[in-house]
């Protein structure tokens, strides 16, 4: 049975890795994965209700993930409807390379904690098709944006899904995972963007792309930017006034964003509507990932059920026997592999009576995991929507970026160490 369960996990995480050569979307795989997995050990065990019973046990901590990437995806749906990142974006009117690696840089950094990375580069990409009309620079600046997405989701609980998992998980508290991870993030955007600002010269063109239609006015934009960035940031803080998942807290902000949108647009028809509605977001989000996810999650989970992540654990400790270590090389296997696969596989191998809540080694685990996946274009979300958006071709970001993304990253992961040893 494990022999069985491990070679569908393999081959399923195969066919997510290489899920554009072979074209076959990584979420109708991670499905199959998943339901093969549980599939195999129920027919396999003679308690089939005990089985059961661990699938629901399970299911409910990964539809607490679900639930949540689903009100976050609205939420940033109806403000972008609203054209309220428009808000952010028309306030940038500098022309010199230097100080627009800076700008990108830092506005990329830190939107991605509120927001999180992926939506971060989507947005960031359509900004600088409308900042540099040269393509050729801005690929540049398209790698500097998935350096920085990746560095500033780490650091946040709603800014990265692996730091999300491991905040609802219990592992990490949200102001704890800020404090402790925020300087390496941030050395891990400031070295890569450092050698960027040196390698570039010069000013921008002058020519921009025209002005795009607005459908929204200015009263209704920064209403909707305000409100929904508003209901992103409360949800710490509703965390820790109520004690409740964070899932309540974003359904509490997409219910208030719905009212709220409502009332706006309470004067005009359906056809009106439309494109500003919550029916329209809901359509809108991307949903083959959050299927990718409950796909992935359950078969981590099968993995949890049958005790093989905690052999692996075992002989990991055996052979290397250095969680600091084993850390790094999970950090450098998200640039290969999906990030969110193997934070559950390590939320799996490793139980909160060996490192209880707030260790190191879990505030270390979401840097290494949120941060790896920009040393391949393929290793994170963010990289994959700027490849497709900007068409990135995989070589030519390992030749021009990988090697910055990998210096940044072992930058980061030695400040987090002596931060730690100077800390205690």
């Amino acid at each position: 049975m494990v022999i069985l369960i491990s070679i569908i996990f393999i081959l399923g995480y195969l066919a997510i890795a290489f899920e554009h050569p072979i074209r076959i979307n990584k979420a109708a795989t991670a499905l199959l994965t998943g339901v093969l997995c549980w599939s195999v050990f129920a027919l396999m065990q003679n308690d089939k209700h005990l089985v059961s019973e661990g699938l629901a046990h399970h299911l409910s901590e990964i539809a607490g993930i679900l639930f949540f990437l689903l009100g976050a995806m609205v939420i940033v749906e109806l403000i972008d409807a609203h054209d309220g990142f428009e808000i952010i974006t028309e306030r940038i009117k500098n022309t010199s390379k230097k100080k627009l690696v800076w700008i990108i840089g830092f506005l990329a950094f830190f939107l991605s904690a509120i927001l999180d990375n992926l939506t971060t580069a989507i947005v960031m990409v359509s900004l600088l098709r409308k900042l540099i009309p040269s393509h050729k620079d801005r690929l540049l600046f398209a790698g500097l944006v998935i350096i920085s997405a990746n560095a500033g989701g780490a650091w946040s609980p709603i800014g990265d899904v692996t730091t999300t998992m491991l905040w609802i998980g219990g592992q990490v508290t949200a102001g704890n995972i800020i404090v402790k991870t925020f300087l390496p993030s941030l050395i891990c955007f400031l070295v890569p963007a450092i050698i960027i600002s040196m390698q570039v010269k010069g000013r921008l063109e002058e020519e921009r792309s025209g002005k795009q239609k607005l459908f929204s006015t200015p009263k209704e934009r920064k209403a909707v930017f305000i409100v929904g960035v508003g209901c992103l940031l409360f949800v710490p803080v509703f965390k820790t006034i109520t004690e409740l998942p964070p899932y309540m807290g974003i359904l509490f902000g997409l219910g208030l964003m719905w009212l709220i949108t409502e009332l706006i647009h309470s004067g005009k028809d359906e056809s009106e509507k439309g494109l500003v509605s919550v029916n329209h977001a809901l359509r809108k989000i991307d949903t083959p990932s959050i299927l990718f996810f409950l796909g992935i999650l359950l078969s981590v989970a099968a993995l949890q059920a049958t005790g093989i992540l905690t052999s692996v654990a075992s002989s990991l400790d055996n052979s290397i026997g250095n969680i600091r270590i084993i850390t790094v090389i999970i950090g450098l296997l998200s640039a290969v592999v999906d990030n969110v696969p193997l934070v559950a596989a390590a939320q799996g191998m490793y139980g909160m009576d060996q490192y209880p809540a707030d260790h190191y080694f879990w505030e270390f685990l979401a840097y290494c995991a949120g941060t790896g996946g920009s040393i391949l274009i393929i290793g994170s979300a963010a990289g994959v929507a700027a490849m497709g958006m900007e068409r990135i071709q995989f070589f030519w970001y390992l030749k021009k970026i990988a090697w910055l993304a990998l210096t940044g990253y072992l930058a980061g992961a030695a400040v987090f160490l002596l931060q730690h040893y100077i800390t205690g």
